[in-house]
């Protein structure tokens, strides 16, 4: 994988939470319907599992494999053919799936990244990461959980907008981590 500073990925990160959390201020009604819209959307899903795939496939090739370098091949194909396979056969809650699969690899991203930093501030990021690993394990199980959750989330204004402001104060930490600490 190509090397990443700490900083830049939290500044990443804390410019999309911003982004999350202001559109979810300032739109709140289209928020609150792409939200309730997207354990089913039909188009996000298989862009999210081919995208997890493609990243999955790209971490592989770089990865010495010693014992099993001889089945490099097969697990391509596998890799691939479930993949694929997902987008046709697995349609119900495959917008879920494809960003538990995301979560798992931006954690292995943000735990590889934050390894060898010598900031305390690095176990936020890490908490963040063993956070979306669990949470990524468990809506890849059971996804309508996430349909369950965000119903939740959306079922009543103030709590949309408090949630939304949380995410909000969470990028603006991040981002100042990615100016300061991690820099």
């Amino acid at each position: 994988m190509p090397e990443i500073s700490l900083s830049l990925l939290s500044l990443i990160f804390g410019a999309l939470a911003i982004a999350g959390g202001t559109f979810g201020l300032a739109q709140r009604e289209k928020a609150m319907d792409f939200s309730r819209n997207f354990p089913r959307h039909e188009t996000i899903g298989p862009v999210l599992i081919l995208a997890g795939m493609t990243w999955f496939l790209f971490i592989l090739h770089g990865e010495n494999m010693a014992d099993f370098e001889g089945y490099r091949r097969p697990f391509y194909g596998i890799i691939i053919a479930t993949g694929v396979g997902a987008c046709f056969f697995l349609k119900d809650y495959l917008a879920v799936r494809g960003l538990a699969v995301l979560m798992i690899l931006v954690a292995k991203l943000i735990v590889d990244t934050a390894r060898f930093h010598e900031s305390d501030w690095r176990i936020l990021l890490v908490s963040i990461a063993y956070a979306k690993v669990v949470a990524g394990m468990w809506f890849t199980v059971s996804p309508w959980r996430m349909r369950d959750m965000i119903g939740w989330a959306t079922a009543n204004e103030n709590r949309f907008k408090i949630l939304c402001g949380t995410r909000l104060a969470l990028g603006v930490l991040l981002v100042v981590l990615g100016l300061t600490a991690f820099n």
